[in-house]
């Protein structure tokens, strides 16, 4: 296996450094627009190469595939990357992986009833080439959507013989502070990513209905997380669970709700009043700049956080319905990860590092033929079991908790 993970952030940064542990790959090239960040990304490993290139630039991803003789492409960028780095694998005939699907592009006269062009929707239009290429697009494979959809797998499975609801629940009780000790405002994902997902319409699956959208931040519910963290208080978010679990498992339900907190959520509704989340540029002195651009880069790299956080983030899908004893059921599957942790361990700060292993483990799995498909798959295509023995085994177990 000989694998380009494109994008040097922290995602990608940590994929080099949970990789550099395993000997499931011969080659793992980290490519970035920025030579220098690829090159530190890069671990002290003969395995490992730095490279530059363009994201959006299809032409050039081809050309690094060619030169490297690369098997598998990772996307490890911002989602509007997604369809030229897609296109690019498809043309090259290699597999393909991604945290984070096609965007989407609400209804232009109904957002908040009716969906637009959904999440993914046109990667799985080009489902039938890559099947029939015999090429694999294995698509959503982070923490969410990834490891929520095979916890939803392993649920449909394992644990119930029907299932009413699935609810992906994301929280977390993480602290960032300044060089004084003060907690400051810092997202420790890309801003630009959950700009994207928390001001987009959010998406509700319902067997009888289909997709259907809802008001940002709507549904308020605390939920109560796993291992200290506690009750957070979690809202709708759009997210591509939602757009991938129903083509895979039955439930009558699907949802995504994220533990956003109330000033997290006072900032992106401040944001979208000013005009700040757009992606369109505006001209300002003559020069043409994108508004959500000018807020990410005036915020800190999520990346460099680490020193500066504490705390613990959660990962789950909370599932509901008839167990395959016949009587009620609610569990939550859940992977927690602590901060402290992954800086000692890795060096990568919790958010990134709780992506960054999950394409790893879905890699060591593809190149051992555990699993195995064609076409454009989400992570619940394929059996949950050996992806959760080999996490555990990668030093990061999951759990289980029944509800009542």
């Amino acid at each position: 296996m000989r694998v380009l993970v494109i994008g040097a952030g922290g995602v990608g940064s940590a994929v080099a450094a949970i990789a550099a542990r395993r000997e499931f790959f011969e080659t793992m090239v980290v490519a970035d627009y920025s030579l220098a960040r690829a090159s530190n990304a890069v671990p002290a490993d003969a395995r490992f190469t730095a490279a530059e290139v363009d994201a959006s630039d299809q032409s050039a991803v081809e050309a690094l595939i060619a030169e490297h003789r690369i098997t598998h492409v990772l996307n490890a960028v911002d989602p509007r990357f997604v369809l030229p780095i897609f296109a690019a694998a498809q043309a090259a005939g290699v597999d393909y992986l991604d945290m984070a699907m096609s965007l989407s592009r609400p209804h232009p006269t109904a957002p908040y009833s009716e969906t637009g062009v959904l999440l993914g929707e046109e990667q799985f239009a080009a489902s039938d080439a890559w099947r029939d290429a015999g090429r694999l697009a294995l698509v959503g494979i982070g923490v969410e959507p990834g490891l929520s959809d095979i916890f939803a797998r392993y649920a449909a499975d394992h644990l119930f013989s029907e299932i009413d609801e699935i609810g992906i629940r994301d929280g977390a009780n993480l602290v960032v502070t300044d060089d004084s000790g003060n907690e400051i405002f810092a997202p420790s994902f890309s801003i630009w990513t959950t700009i994207e997902e928390c001001l987009n319409p959010p998406v509700v699956w319902e067997a009888d209905r289909g997709w259907f959208t809802t008001e940002p931040f709507s549904e308020p519910e605390i939920f109560d997380f796993p291992e200290g963290i506690g009750p957070v208080e979690c809202v709708n978010v759009e997210h591509e669970e939602v757009l991938l679990v129903p083509r895979w498992v039955k439930a009558k339900r699907v949802t995504f709700k994220y533990g956003l907190g109330a000033e997290f959520i006072g900032v992106l509704r401040t944001l979208h009043a000013l005009g700040l989340d757009k992606t369109e540029p505006v001209s300002v002195k003559g020069v043409e700049v994108s508004p959500r651009d000018v807020v990410a880069a005036c915020l800190p790299d999520p990346a460099t956080l680490g020193d500066r956080m504490s705390g613990k983030t959660c990962a789950g899908t909370w599932v509901t319905g008839t167990g395959v004893d016949g009587r009620p059921r609610e569990v939550y599957l859940y992977h927690v990860v602590d901060n402290a942790w992954t800086m000692a361990e890795y060096g990568a700060q919790a958010v990134v590092w709780q992506t960054a292993i999950n394409p790893v483990v879905a890699l060591e799995l593809l190149a051992a033929g555990t699993w195995s498909g064609n076409g454009v798959l989400g992570p619940e295509a394929f059996d949950a079991v050996p992806f959760l023995d080999l996490l555990t085994a990668y030093g990061s177990p999951w759990g289980l908790r029944e509800q009542r």
